[in-house]
C-alpha cells in the first residue's frame, strides 16, 4: 500500500516535471528546432504519466517506458559530458534522469500473476 502510494506521489512530480516543459518548449520552438523537437516527446510522457498516477498498475509498460527512457538519456548525456560535447555540468542533468529511472523502476507495480489477469477478462 505504501509502495503504491509512493509510486502515484512520484508519477506526479515526474509528470509535471516533465509537462512543465511546455512553455519552454513554445518558446524555443524556431530558436533550436532538435531540443524543441526533444521536448515535445517528453511533456508529452508527463502527461501520460499523470495520467498513469490514477491506477499504475494498468500502466505498467509506461512507467517502465518513462523508467528505460530516463536511463538511456542519462547514459547519452553522460556520454557526451565525458566526451566534451557538452558542458560538464550537464552531468547533474544525467543524475536527475537516472534518479527517476532507479526510482521508477523500484516502485513499480508487480506484474499481476496471470491466473488473476485470466480470471478477470472473463
Amino acid at each position: 500500500m505504501r509502495r503504491e502510494r509512493a509510486l502515484k506521489i512520484v508519477l506526479v512530480v515526474v509528470g509535471l516535471l516533465f509537462a512543465a516543459g511546455l512553455y519552454p518548449l513554445v518558446l524555443m520552438a524556431k530558436q533550436d528546432p532538435a531540443l524543441a523537437m526533444m521536448m515535445s516527446l517528453y511533456v508529452t510522457l508527463g502527461i501520460f504519466l499523470l495520467i498513469a498516477s490514477r491506477n499504475p498498475s494498468a500502466h505498467r509498460s509506461l512507467i517502465a517506458f518513462a523508467a528505460w527512457s530516463s536511463f538511456a538519456h542519462a547514459g547519452i548525456m553522460s556520454l557526451q559530458a565525458l566526451l566534451n560535447m557538452i558542458s560538464r555540468r550537464e552531468l547533474i542533468g544525467s543524475a536527475v534522469f537516472l534518479t527517476i529511472g532507479v526510482t521508477l523502476i523500484a516502485l513499480a507495480p508487480a506484474k499481476e500473476p496471470v491466473e488473476r489477469a485470466s480470471a478477470a477478462a472473463a
